[in-house]
């Protein structure tokens, strides 16, 4: 069976053999909506889901939010132990085929499991393109109720050289070409719906996660992701780049779409714009 380490078309999910891949359903609701139902997620994926698929929450398994306050952002990184613990409590073994979804194109949680997994050095692991809408427009079957897979016993350790925590590291030298991914407004400064202060990063630069998307919801072809990131970054190195968002989340799509274009080794700058602004006296710039 050839692995999928990027992206995976509704197809050619259907065709893996069951034992042969762990499907993770990622689906989460944007930080405002999920405070105001936490449970919709897993209530949404327990209505249906892909066959054999376990769920994966956003605040539970992918982040460990024991630790906000600490300067890491609205989504800490797990720590290994805890995120080795989930892995085992999905079955995960070395080798193993992981395809993970969101509810629909944009990929933001099920991207955020592929880098925690790529960070842990696992390297069979994909995102559905276009996500469970389009598993559902190819008229695939669903299933209902929650999946239970014989556990396993994981110890995976993370390579930090990947994830940048130090917010001092981002203006050392030399320094990383810093990356936004986050809407154009939010990036300015004219608006902030989530986080204390609005604006950037000074020296960030700002690529839109949702620029990776064609209009069908898919990614954009390798080719055309290369030319854009490419009017983007000039041309700076992939090794030099830094991605960041608002909590460290939906910058993880542009280290996928980067991935998938073929530009490899940029990093996550995990606290993002959140962990920033934790701090006032970190400048900010706006524009």
């Amino acid at each position: 069976m050839s692995l999928h380490t990027t992206l995976i078309d509704a197809a050619a999910l259907a065709e893996l053999p069951p034992d042969q891949v762990l499907i993770v359903d990622c689906r989460a609701d944007p930080a405002g909506a999920a405070a105001a139902d936490p449970d919709k997620p897993e209530r949404e994926y327990r209505e249906a889901h892909i066959p054999g698929a376990v769920h994966a929450s956003l605040e539970h398994d992918l982040s460990d939010l024991g630790r906000q306050g600490q300067g890491l952002g609205r989504h800490p990184l797990p720590l290994e132990q805890a995120f080795s613990a989930v892995l085992g409590r999905w079955g995960w073994r070395p080798g193993l085929q992981v395809v993970a979804y969101d509810a629909g194109s944009s990929a933001l949680a099920a991207a955020r499991l592929w880098w925690l997994l790529r960070l842990a050095g696992v390297r069979e692991v994909a995102v559905l393109d276009g996500g469970l809408a389009a598993w559902r427009a190819a008229g695939l079957p669903e299933e209902t109720g929650a999946v239970q897979r014989t556990p396993t016993q994981v110890d995976l350790h993370f390579d930090a050289s990947q994830a940048i925590t130090d917010h001092a590291a981002l203006h050392a030298e030399p320094s990383p070409v810093l990356v936004d991914a986050r809407a154009a407004a939010r990036y300015r400064g004219d608006t902030e719906p989530l986080d204390r202060a609005a604006g950037h990063v000074p020296g960030a630069l700002n690529r839109p996660y949702a620029d990776n998307l064609a209009p069908d919801g898919h990614f954009k072809p390798p080719a055309q992701l290369r030319e854009e990131f490419a009017a983007v970054l000039g041309d700076t190195a992939p090794g030099k780049v830094v991605h960041m968002c608002g909590s460290g989340v939906t910058a993880c799509h542009n280290l996928l779409a980067m991935e998938y274009a073929g530009l490899h080794g940029s990093r996550l700058y995990a606290p993002s714009w959140s962990g920033w602004v934790s701090d006032p006296s970190r400048p900010i710039a706006t524009g």
